[in-house]
């Protein structure tokens, strides 16, 4: 997900793109005004373990601040006084200094680095912007600064914008060609084609936009599709009054039909208005090659509402973006520009759109040149880009491993000296995963810069999102804001008086110890977005922005090196930035928030320019504990009271890394540096003096003794000094945080926190042991002595090995003093920080600081199985319980609220990928697996993929992509998705899920060709499972001894047993060896909910499954038939005989011609044998309606409908009905037998009479000669009324024989009407034959506006075939 967030008003709130809970991914946020007052800066776009977006009504804004945390001593009003007079010595802006704060550059010393060297201003410098795809259109993104073109190409990485273009055409003699779509389009002439071959694919448009653009888009034509549509109903309307002013109430049945007709007109127009749905247009794309390139031209005329416009044949063919640079705006309407890339030898067409105004606004802090309004230019306005969009629009901009992988490939391809990635998300393992095993060799070998955002999960430490805040390759960005920016760009009406960092950027360390934010810069700035956002700029904020403003400086650095002939490397410009950062905070422990400091361009380049001959070396460090050979770590970090109560020792292996291509003889040979070392608080940690370091590395061990600190935050380092050039600064450091945490006492273990005093951005922070047996905690927050409304954020984070951090979060906003409470599950046994924070702009207003009260309460149940399985048989489960912590209420609740059944792939293909796009710089190509996989719904559901596997994990996976999409038997794509699958509502009926997994390495892809895929179903919520418990094992059984509830005395176990669901609740279509799933909870809430009647379950929940059992054995099986009805041997064996010949019949196959005369014969042969067996006449026409009919439809026709006769003449019409209106007494078994066999029989005559006016209907359609159509009609009205004296003809089953006869009788309105109500009636996937004589009828009747809507969803609901992955 991006890492930032967009703030278009004071009420817009954050929503996480990624929609599954424990990640981020883009960086971002937006504002096209200021807002009114300070507590209306955005909030940060957050997600976590149960939270998308931060908070119950998140804000607009998205940033996180380094104020001093709860080791400094907490604000007192006293203090606060003092503060509060110097914040209103008074912050003044002039114009001048107003467009400054709002693109930031002071701050980091762009302006002093600009006004020395103006010529460095990122001239050479070429930046890939890795994000949601940059809008070529945009304002400041044309050129660069010397006239360069700004964006040299974009690309769309991810795929979602592919057209399948390797259907070949001719055109015809007018210079016309039937498009993908079905649309006539004219070719122009001038086009040159040498071979004359046009290649054609088209796009429903929509699946290009962004979510809001489709929304304006929508309204803008549902307003112009309503006007339309209200003139068609006036003009039924004046139609029917007209009649009834003719002919009045008619007693004609004829003239009733009539006005019955004219009325189901109006009422058909009145319900398509009511079910509108815009999916969009279609556009038609050609490809063609001139001789010299392939071109690409796009019919739009579906977008415009005006025939005359977006016409083929208007249209300026593009080419591929990086060979002239040009791109195309699809209408005036949506205003969305949009460039064209041709792959495959013109097979397939990438059409790319920006998937949000993210990637502009980031390319525009980095680069943006406005030479109109200098002050408004980006960082760098010298720099050129390239747009890799990973962003994928099927996802709503959620990154993908292919488009990351590709994005890779371009920036190495293209030679890009930076990468910026405003993207991330948290990480179950730091520094590890495919992405960064690529992006190491990206760095390493070619040698280019990369640089992304930390991430806005903050305040609370270890929030740091991969990839940026976890992996060593890459300079993670925290997010900072100045006074100017406050009062400039956030127009809070009272800035703070000093710089910060935002409250919700993300903090180190990494989970293994690394620091986790490289360095800080500006994460706010009014950047150009899209035009079709229509507007030029926007605000955003969050490390989306600080990482571009740092990629921007860089570039300025980048652009330094180049002109003086610095050595360029990722190396030397890392320790350049580092090295000269100026420090945000004078407290140790906040360098975990803002990383080395705020970056500084001007001393950067100093440094540089002094380390010019220096060799260029990585200094990389791997840490172990002494005695532990695993795991490998960055840095060393005690968290937990038994790490801190001993002396531990470590061993640093230090080792110098340089590029791959350093010569051993010049560069690795005689490299040696005599190393002092230093430890910033040598009580704590001891380490050797001095080490000499080689190529070959040199290790050494650091002691920490961190038994005599105080509670609470400690950060030290470990660092070289280079003792024959100290001017370089610590070449390299070792991060030590330890964290001391407090333990509780107590029954139950409460901590009590009392005269917090907070001003704008202040953090208290506390760590907490837990204690052993806690599962819950329950939080009491009271706030007192403020005006103005409070914002804070509050934050708690436990770590865990192998797993996430722990977090939880909420953003509460206290209007006046008051009381709030909360709950959340916690893990016996491990660290918590409890992380309060007062919003950065929250109070700024006001001279009053927040008094807070703040009390935790730790309570828990354990019990002796977290996850509890029941087998599937009638045996209960047993559990016991026990709370080690105090007396706890034992309240047991299971619910089962979803099923997962397993599937294997019926189908698997390996595909070496043919494009360039997949060529790794290795050279490897890489392949694709594809697996197919069978779903059926016996009925309509909710279902969702899983892959155990694979799922939750994008950065972290050894498998560079998976994407996963389910479409039905129309080829319709219902869903798709990639690590974080979505449930989806899916019709009964049969669908197939097609899992695509991507590597270059085959035998990894070979070992998942079996790969078992769970289908996720919700159950109705009427259809959940309640479990039930007992106080004896055999209570499932007997009914009786049920548990309640029961009172837990701290260390005294309670057992009681969880029974497994009946067998009638069990649900329908549940194959053995599924699994229901739900939860179970064991504790009620206490503290703060005595005055409700019901109790509030504790939030610590558990997993609970239970396995179906084998079906029962149907007893009917087992029962012979009556003795009174049973047949001798003889006739048996006839019937056998008779049945299986019958059988036969339909498995020959007339196509061949032996087999044709052979049915002939048999057919002939059986109907003599048995000339009045009704299931044989009834198996003979389904034979002949399976027969192909492409040589004579008019032959065919007339052979079903003496097949059809065949079967009516074969049942006595007179003694059905009188058997079918006798009432069988319902215990007479012989008497359903036989109602059961007439049932059985009129269905066969009304299937009969339903196919035999089918071909009635289709012969006259084909032959419509008069006096055939004459003599027809008798027969069809004749046959038609025959079949309604059996069945209703206006169901689902023989609607359509109803809508034939009210078409052939002119009422057209009549026959719309009875096929809208069988399509909405037919709960199954729709059937392409009803959908084309809706549009038919639609045509018939002449609403144009209507029969254009429904063939847009024509493309949607019957694709000619799957789209591309």
């Amino acid at each position: 997900m991006w890492l930032g967030s967009c703030a278009s008003s004071a009420s817009a709130t954050a929503a996480a793109l990624h929609k599954p809970v424990a990640h981020l991914r883009p960086l971002l946020r937006v504002s096209a005004s200021c807002s009114s007052s300070s507590s209306s800066s955005p909030a940060p776009l957050h997600t976590g373990p149960t939270v998308a977006a931060r908070g119950p009504t998140p804000s607009p804004g998205v940033a996180a601040t380094a104020m001093p945390s709860s080791n400094s001593a907490p604000t007192t009003p006293a203090d606060e006084t003092t503060a509060a007079a110097a914040a209103t010595s008074g912050f003044r802006l002039t114009e001048p200094s107003f467009l400054e704060s709002l693109m930031p550059k002071k701050e980091t010393g762009v302006d002093r680095f600009l006004a020395a060297h103006p010529e460095y201003d990122g001239r050479g410098a070429l930046i890939a912007i890795f994000d949601s795809g940059v809008d070529p259109a945009a304002a400041g993104l044309q050129t660069t600064s010397d006239g360069k073109p700004k964006i040299l190409d974009v690309i769309d990485c991810t795929g979602s914008g592919d057209v399948d273009t390797s259907n070949v055409v001719k055109a015809d003699a007018d210079g016309a060609i039937v498009g993908a779509s079905g649309t006539r389009l004219i070719v122009n002439s001038s086009w040159k084609n040498p071979s004359q071959e046009w290649r054609v694919g088209y796009k429903l448009v929509y699946e290009l936009f962004t979510d809001t653009l489709i929304s304006r888009l929508k309204k803008e034509r549902k307003k112009k599709w309503d006007e339309e549509n209200q003139e068609a109903i006036s003009g039924a309307l004046n139609q029917l009054n007209e009649f009834e002013k003719k002919h009045g109430k008619p007693d004609d049945a004829k003239l009733k039909k009539a006005k019955e007709d004219l009325q189901d007109r109006l009422d058909c127009l009145k319900k398509q208005s009511d079910g509108y749905d815009d999916k969009g247009p279609v556009i038609d794309v050609v490809v063609w090659h001139d001789g010299d390139a392939w071109r690409v031209a796009v019919d739009t005329h579906g977008l415009e509402g005006n025939k005359d416009c977006g016409k083929l044949a208007d249209f300026v063919p593009l080419t591929n973006y990086r060979l002239e640079r040009k791109f195309g705006i699809f209408s005036k309407l949506d205003a969305c520009s949009f460039v064209a890339n041709v792959y495959d030898d013109g097979n397939l067409v990438s059409i790319v759109t920006d998937c949000s105004p993210h990637a502009t606004h980031v390319a525009g802090i980095a680069a943006a040149f406005h030479p109109e309004e200098p002050l408004l230019n980006g960082v760098a306005p010298g720099a050129q880009l390239i747009s890799c969009r990973i962003g994928d629009t099927r996802l709503g901009s959620m990154e993908t491993g292919t488009g990351l992988v590709r994005a890779l490939i371009a920036a190495v391809e293209h030679k890009c000296d930076l990468i910026n990635m405003s993207y991330g998300e948290p990480t179950l393992l730091p520094d590890y995963g495919r992405f960064i095993d690529l992006v190491n060799e990206v760095v390493d070998k070619h040698r280019i810069i990369f640089i992304s955002s930390a991430g806005n999960n903050g305040p609370a430490l270890n929030t740091v999102g991969a990839p940026g805040g976890t992996s060593s390759s890459i300079i993670g960005i925290g997010a900072y804001v100045s006074p100017a920016m406050a009062a400039g760009a956030h127009c809070v009406v009272q800035p703070p008086s000093e710089g910060m960092e935002y409250t919700w950027s993300s903090r180190g360390p990494t989970a293994d110890g690394d620091l986790g934010v490289s360095i800080s810069a500006p994460g706010g700035a009014v950047a150009p977005v899209p035009t079709w956002t229509l507007q030029s700029r926007m605000l955003m904020n969050g490390t989306s922005m600080s990482s571009p403003s740092a990629c921007g400086g860089v570039a300025l650095l980048v652009s330094a090196m180049k002109a003086e002939g610095i050595p360029l490397s990722p190396y030397t410009v890392r320790k350049a930035i580092e090295n000269t950062a100026a420090s945000i905070s004078d407290v140790p422990e906040e360098k975990l928030t803002t990383g080395h400091g705020l970056l500084q361009v001007d001393r950067a380049f100093e440094y540089a320019r002094q380390a010019k001959k220096l060799p260029l070396v990585s200094y990389r460090i791997s840490i172990n504990q002494v005695g532990k050979s695993i795991p490998k770590l960055r840095g060393i970090y005690l968290r937990g009271s038994n790490a801190c109560q001993q002396t531990s020792e470590w061993t640093v292996q230090l080792n110098p890394k340089f590029h791959e291509d350093a010569s051993n003889l010049e560069q690795l040979v005689p490299f040696e540096e005599c190393l002092q070392l230093h430890s910033t608080d040598s009580s704590v940690v001891s380490i050797p003096e001095y080490i000499l370091l080689t190529n070959n590395g040199r290790s050494f061990n650091i002691v920490v003794n961190p038994v005599n600190i105080s509670s609470g935050l400690h950060y030290y380092e470990v660092y070289g000094m280079d003792c024959r050039a100290p001017w370089r600064g610590p070449i390299f450091r070792v991060p030590i945080t330890v964290i001391k945490p407090i333990a509780l006492s107590g029954e139950p273990p409460v901590l009590s926190l009392s005269k917090l005093y907070f001003k704008s951005g202040h953090i208290e922070r506390r760590f907490i042991n837990v204690p052993i047996g806690a599962s819950w905690a329950e939080v009491t927050m009271r706030t007192s002595a403020f005006d103005t409304p409070r914002r804070f954020f509050l934050d708690t984070v436990q770590m865990c090995p192998l797993k996430r951090p722990i977090k939880w979060e909420a953003v509460v906003t206290f209007s006046s003093p008051s009381l709030k409470n909360f709950s959340f599950s916690v893990e016996g046994g491990l660290t918590l920080e409890l992380s309060i924070a007062q919003f950065w702009s929250s109070g700024n207003a006001s001279h009053e600081p927040t008094c807070v009260d703040f009390e935790i309460v730790f309570h828990g149940i354990s019990v002796d199985q977290k996850v509890i399985v029941l087998d599937g048989s009638e045996s209960p489960m047993r559990i016991v319980a026990r709370s080690l912590l105090a007396s706890e209420r034992l309240v047991p609740v299971a619910s089962l609220n979803k099923i997962r059944m397993p599937y294997r792939p019926v189908e698997c293909n390996f595909c070496p990928l043919p494009t360039s796009r997949d060529r790794l710089p290795s050279g490897k190509q890489i392949i694709a697996l594809t697996l197919t996989y069978k779903i059926k719904l016996e009925e309509g559901a909710e279902i969702k993929p899983h892959l155990p596997l694979l799922n939750n994990r994008i950065y972290d996976n050894k498998f560079e992509s998976q994407f996963y999409r389910i479409s039905d038997s129309n080829k319709s794509v219902y869903s798709s998705g990639d690590v974080y699958p979505s449930y989806v509502k899916l019709p009964k009926g049969d669908y197939t899920l097609q899992l695509y997994i991507r590597h270059e390495n085959v035998q990894f892809l070979e070992k998942l060709k079996q790969l078992v895929l769970f289908i996720e179903r919700k159950l109705e919520k009427k259809d959940f499972i309640q479990l039930s418990f007992y106080s004896e094992p055999d209570g499932p059984i007997v009914g009786n001894a049920t548990f309640k509830s029961s009172i837990l005395v701290p260390g005294e176990p309670e057992a009681f047993y969880v029974g497994p669901p009946s067998t009638e609740k069990l649900p329908k279509s549940s194959p053995p060896g599924s699994v229901l799933v739900g939860s179970i909870t064991y504790g009620v809430v206490s503290s703060f909910n005595k005055k409700e009647e019901q109790n509030q379950h504790a939030p610590a929940s558990y997993s609970i499954l239970c396995v179906i059992p084998p079906s029962k054995v149907d007893d009917n099986k087992e029962k012979g038939v009556s003795v009174g009805t049973e047949k001798s041997v003889s006739e048996r064996l006839n019937d056998e005989v008779r049945d299986t010949k019958i059988k036969f019949l339909s498995s020959l196959k007339k196509e061949k011609e032996d087999n044709k005369s052979a049915w002939t014969e048999l057919v002939a042969s059986l109907k003599s044998e048995y000339p009045k067996y009704t299931p044989l006449f009834a198996k003979i026409l389904e034979c002949v309606l399976q027969e192909s009919t492409s040589d004579d439809k008019i032959s065919h026709h007339k052979e079903v409908i003496v097949a059809a006769d065949e079967v009516v003449d074969s049942i006595d019409k007179e003694e059905l009905a009188k058997l079918l209106s006798l009432k069988p007494d319902p215990e007479d078994e012989e008497s359903q037998k036989t109602k059961k066999k007439m049932e059985e029989t009129r269905d066969q005559l009304a299937d009969a009479l339903y196919q035999k006016g089918l071909a009635l209907a289709e012969i006259e359609s084909l032959k419509p000669d008069e006096s055939t159509e004459a003599s027809a009609k008798d027969v069809f009205e004749e046959n038609y009324k025959e079949l309604i004296k059996w069945v209703d003809a206006k169901t689902t089953k023989y609607g359509t024989l109803t809508v034939l006869r009210e078409r052939r009788c002119g009422r057209c309105g009549t026959a719309l009407k009875v096929i809208n109500d069988m399509i909405q009636e037919d709960s199954e996937q729709p059937k392409k034959k009803l959908y084309d004589l809706k549009l038919q009828l639609i045509e018939e009747i002449g609403w144009a506006h209507v029969s254009a809507y429904e063939r847009q969803w024509m493309h949607v609901r019957f694709p000619p075939s799957l789209p591309p992955f």
